[in-house]
């Protein structure tokens, strides 16, 4: 069976997937903790149909 190598999310750096990387899927903390923060700070976010619908509403008054 082959290893499974996936992209660092922030700095593209190759990660293995396996239990022996820590942070997987992120290279190291560091980038692991500048995710958390984008996601923290707002900058990062999962749209829906709620979100979607809410400022359809927001729009009508």
């Amino acid at each position: 069976m082959s290893e499974t190598i996936v992209n660092c999310p922030i700095c593209s750096k190759p990660v293995l997937w396996n239990p022996s990387s820590k942070y997987r899927p992120f290279c190291s903390e560091r980038c692991q903790l500048i995710d958390l923060g984008e996601w923290a700070s707002e900058e990062k976010r999962i749209a829906s149909v709620e979100d979607d619908i809410f400022s359809e509403d927001l729009e009508k008054y």
